[in-house]
Order: structure tokens, then sequence, then C-alpha cells
């Protein structure tokens, strides 16, 4: 079987805090740029049986505070968590949501089961700048129900006094980057 980076990061004894996102939302963001596009430039869509799979994403900011907080876990924590915001949707619920935030017209999302992860990815790199060596990988991960099984996390880093960033919020703090022109985007 193939091993993932983390698990082959944990097995060498070096104590390792693995963190495991589905979804990042935040400009820049190959994840988040992904759906802007989509979302901004197709009105009208057909797209894969998977856009109704659940995904939890989190606000790059909330992904930001673990990294940094993880350089002072316990040296004998070597784990993956799993972290993820507090909002757990499809990702047609996320394209509709980023439209509503974006002040868009509803989407109109229309599901085929014939669209494979390779089309879907070969469409993704027409219709967005996510290069389609990013974009396949990421296609292929969203066949997949991603949303966190555990938020052991919070107890070695607990969540903000407001709580994590929700969906909505995270999509309109980065529109607001974007808008400022405040994007580093490195793929």
């Amino acid at each position: 079987s193939r091993l993932r980076v983390g698990e082959i990061l944990r097995a060498s004894g070096v104590p390792t805090a693995e963190l495991r996102a589905a979804v990042i939302i935040g400009s820049g963001s190959a994840s988040f740029e992904m759906l802007r596009y989509l979302t901004e430039r197709l009105p009208a869509m057909v797209t894969p049986k998977w856009v109704h799979n659940r995904i939890q994403p989190i606000a790059i900011r909330d992904v930001l505070r673990y990294l940094v907080a993880s350089a002072d876990l316990p040296q004998d924590v070597n784990r993956a968590f799993d972290i993820g915001g507090p909002d757990v949707l499809t990702y047609a619920d996320m394209m509709q949501r980023y439209a509503a935030v974006a002040e868009l017209r509803r989407r109109i999302i229309v599901p085929v089961p014939v669209l494979s992860p390779t089309l879907s990815s070969h469409w993704v790199g027409i219709v967005t700048p996510v290069p389609r060596a990013i974009a396949r990988p990421l296609v292929a991960s969203l066949k997949h129900e991603v949303f966190c099984r555990e938020h052991d996390i919070a107890q070695y880093i607990p969540d903000p006094d407001g709580g994590l960033v929700g969906f909505d919020r995270a999509v309109e703090l980065a529109l607001r980057r974007i808008k400022d022109a405040d994007v580093a985007t490195r793929w």
C-alpha cells in the first residue's frame, strides 16, 4: 500500500503533527480559486455527482492559527489531526453560498453521473487559472466525503473565543483581500 507523507513523517521518530483539512477557504488557495472561478464564470453548469458529497471547509486564518500553535505542541504528540471549520456543506452548497456572498445570481447546478475526475480536471483547467496538475488531485479528492471525524486538536489548541470562522465569513474575508489586490498566489 502507498504511504502518505504524514505517515512517513510520523514513522520517522521525529514527533509530527499532521493537520488534515478538506477545502481551505482563503484568497490564493488553489481550492478556493477553483471554487471562485467555477462559481463566478459559470452561472449554469453540468457537474459530476460528487458535488453532493459532504465537505468541511476551513478558513485560511484558522489553518494558520493551527500551524503556528502546533510549534508549541508537547514533544510526545505524534499523530494526525482533522481540522475543519464549523460548517459541513456539499460542493454545490459552497458554490451557492459563494454566489450569495459575492452577490451573484443563484447558480444552476445539474449533476450527471458520467463526468470522470480526469474529464472534470480538464474542465477546471479550462475555466479556472488553477493549473491542471493541481486541479486533477483537487478534483479527485472531491469524490470522497471529507469532514472531521474528530476535533482532538482542541485538547491542545483551543478554539478561538468567537469560534472557528464560518464558510460565509471566510469567503467574505477572501473576497475583501482579492478586491484590495492583496493576494499572494503561488502554485
